[in-house]
C-alpha cells in the first residue's frame, strides 16, 4: 500500500504535470499544421510532394535512439553504470545523426527543385519537419547533461549507489524518456501523414 501511495504521489509530481502540458501543446500545434495542410491541399488542389528517402532512414534512426533511450532507464533501475553511460552516449550519437541526416534530406529536396516557396505543400512539409527539428534539438542538452553528470559523478562505488540511489534523477530520466519516445512517435505520424497524402492523390 505504502509503496502504491508512493508511486501515485511519483506520477502526479510537478514535473509530470508540466511535461504533460507541452507535450499537450505540441499535440495541438502539429495537429493544427496537419489540418492546414489538408484544408489547403483541398481548397488550392496542389499535389502533395515526395517524401526523400532520407526522411525514411530518419524514421529507423530516431526509432533506434528511443531503445538505447529505453536500455539507458533499464541500467539505471539495475545500476549498470558501464551500460547506462553508453546507452547515454549512443543515444546522443544517434540524435545528432537524425539531425544531420534531416538536414540532408531537405538538401535532397532542393536537388529537385522543391524549395519552400516551391508551393504550399512544399512549404508546409518544410515548416512542419523543421518545427519537429526543433524539438529534437531542444532535447539535446538534457541528454548531453545526463551523459556528463554520469561520467563527471559515477567514478567510484559511493558515489554511483549515490546517483542510482536519487529519486529526483530518476524522474527527470523517466521525463526525458516520455518527451523522447513522444518526438519518435510524432515523426513517425509526421512521415506516414505525408506518405499516405502523396499516395492519395
Amino acid at each position: 500500500m505504502v509503496k502504491m501511495q508512493q508511486e501515485r504521489n511519483f506520477l502526479i509530481h510537478p514535473g509530470y504535470i508540466v511535461m504533460f502540458l507541452v507535450l499537450a501543446g505540441i499535440t495541438a500545434l502539429f495537429l493544427g499544421f496537419s489540418g492546414a495542410y489538408l484544408y489547403n491541399r483541398v481548397q488550392q488542389g496542389v499535389p502533395p510532394v515526395k517524401l526523400p528517402s532520407l526522411f525514411y532512414w530518419n524514421t529507423l534512426i530516431l526509432v533506434a535512439s528511443s531503445g538505447t533511450l529505453i536500455w539507458a532507464r533499464k541500467s539505471y533501475k539495475n545500476d549498470h553504470t558501464t551500460n547506462y553511460k553508453i546507452a547515454l552516449g549512443i543515444t546522443l550519437a544517434l540524435t545528432i545523426l537524425f539531425l544531420v541526416a534531416q538536414i540532408f534530406a531537405w538538401f535532397q529536396l532542393q536537388g529537385q527543385d522543391i524549395f519552400i516557396n516551391h508551393n504550399t505543400m512544399a512549404s508546409y512539409l518544410y515548416v512542419i519537419s523543421g518545427l519537429h527539428f526543433v524539438h529534437v534539438v531542444a532535447g539535446i542538452p538534457f541528454l548531453a547533461y545526463f551523459l556528463i553528470i554520469a561520467v563527471k559523478k559515477m567514478k567510484s562505488p559511493v558515489s554511483v549507489l549515490i546517483y542510482f540511489s536519487d529519486r529526483a534523477k530518476k524522474r527527470k530520466l523517466d521525463l526525458l524518456n516520455l518527451y523522447w519516445h513522444f518526438l519518435d512517435a510524432l515523426w513517425i505520424y509526421l512521415v506516414l501523414f505525408f506518405l499516405i497524402n502523396y499516395l492519395i492523390q
